[in-house]
C-alpha cells in the first residue's frame, strides 16, 4: 500500500461515506438526537445558576458553555467502533484487508465524511442561538479561533483513535462494545459533557487533567468560551496533542497484534 494510492483513494472514500450518511439519514438524525444532552444540561444548570453563580458560571455563562458543548459534540463524534465490531464478526474486515487501502484509513475517512451531514442538520440553529443568547461569552481574536480549530481537530482525532483502538480489541474478544460502554460512562463524567470540568474540586481537577476525556470535548469548549488566555490555551493544546500521539501508538499496537490473531484464525 503506497501513500500515493491512499491519497488518490481518499476522495472516493469520502464520497462513499457522505453518500452513506445521506442514505442512512434517519440513523444520522437519531445520532444527533442522542447527543442533545448538553441542551438538557443547559436548562438544568442555567436554572441553578440563575439564583447564584456556580464558580465563574452565571446563567448566561452556562448557556454559552452548553451551546458550545453541543456544537463541539457534533464536530468531534465518531461511531467507528460499532462498525468495526460488526465487520469483524461478519468477515467484512477480511475483504477490506485485501484492498490496497489500510482498513483503519478507510474507517477514519468514512468517519470524517459523516461530519458535514451532521453539521448541516444540527449546527446552524445551535450557532445562531449561541451568538444570539451568549455571544459575549465567545472567545475574541482570530488567533484564538485558530487554536480552537486545532483543538477541534485534536478532539476529533482522540475520539476517532479511541474508537479504532477499542474496535481493534474486538480482534481479541467476541465484542468490544462493552469496553466502549465503560469508556463512554467515564467520558460523560470527566469530559465536561454533563457539567464543566472546573466544577470538580481542585484535587479532582488534577486527576482529570491527566485523563484523555477533557481533551475530547472540554478543552475545545473552554477555548471557544474564552476560559483561557493565549499562553494557557497553547499549553492545554500541547497536552491534547500529546494525548493524540499516545492514542495513535495504542491504536497501531492494538491493530498490529490483533490483525495477526485475526489472520491466524482464518479471518
Amino acid at each position: 500500500m503506497s501513500l500515493r494510492t491512499t491519497l488518490r483513494a481518499i476522495p472516493t472514500i469520502m464520497r462513499v461515506g457522505f453518500a452513506d450518511a445521506i442514505a442512512y439519514r434517519a440513523e444520522t438524525i437519531v445520532w444527533i438526537a442522542a447527543t442533545t444532552m448538553p441542551l438538557v444540561m443547559l436548562a438544568l444548570w442555567s436554572a441553578v445558576a440563575r439564583d447564584a453563580p456556580i464558580g465563574r458560571f452565571g446563567a448566561q455563562q452556562m448557556v454559552g458553555y452548553f451551546l458550545a458543548m453541543f456544537i463541539v459534540r457534533q464536530l468531534t463524534g465518531s461511531w467507528a467502533v460499532w462498525l468495526m465490531n460488526m465487520e469483524i464478526r461478519d468477515g467484512t474486515l477480511a475483504q477490506r484487508m485485501l484492498r490496497p487501502i489500510h482498513p483503519l484509513v478507510t474507517y477514519a475517512v468514512a468517519a470524517l465524511a459523516e461530519l458535514p451531514v451532521r453539521g448541516l442538520l444540527a449546527l446552524p440553529i445551535a450557532i445562531v442561538a449561541l451568538v444570539a443568547f451568549a455571544g459575549s461569552e465567545l472567545t475574541r481574536g482570530p488567533f484564538m479561533w485558530l487554536v480552537w480549530v486545532a483543538a477541534i481537530l485534536g478532539g476529533w482525532l482522540i475520539t476517532l483513535l479511541t474508537n479504532l483502538a477499542i474496535g481493534c480489541a474486538a480482534l481479541f474478544v467476541e465484542s468490544s462494545n462493552k469496553i466502549m460502554d465503560v469508556w463512554l460512562a467515564l467520558y460523560f463524567v470527566f469530559s465536561g459533557y454533563l457539567f464543566p470540568v472546573e466544577l470538580f474540586p481542585r484535587s479532582m481537577r488534577t486527576v482529570v487533567d491527566w485523563l484523555p476525556f477533557r481533551y475530547q470535548l472540554g478543552l475545545p469548549v473552554e477555548i471557544m468560551t474564552g476560559a483561557y488566555d493565549v499562553h494557557h490555551a497553547l499549553v492545554m493544546l500541547g497536552r491534547q496533542w500529546a494525548v493524540v500521539g499516545c492514542m495513535l501508538v495504542i491504536t497501531a499496537v492494538t491493530w498490529t497484534f490483533g490483525v495477526r490473531r485475526f489472520a491466524a484464525y482464518g479471518g
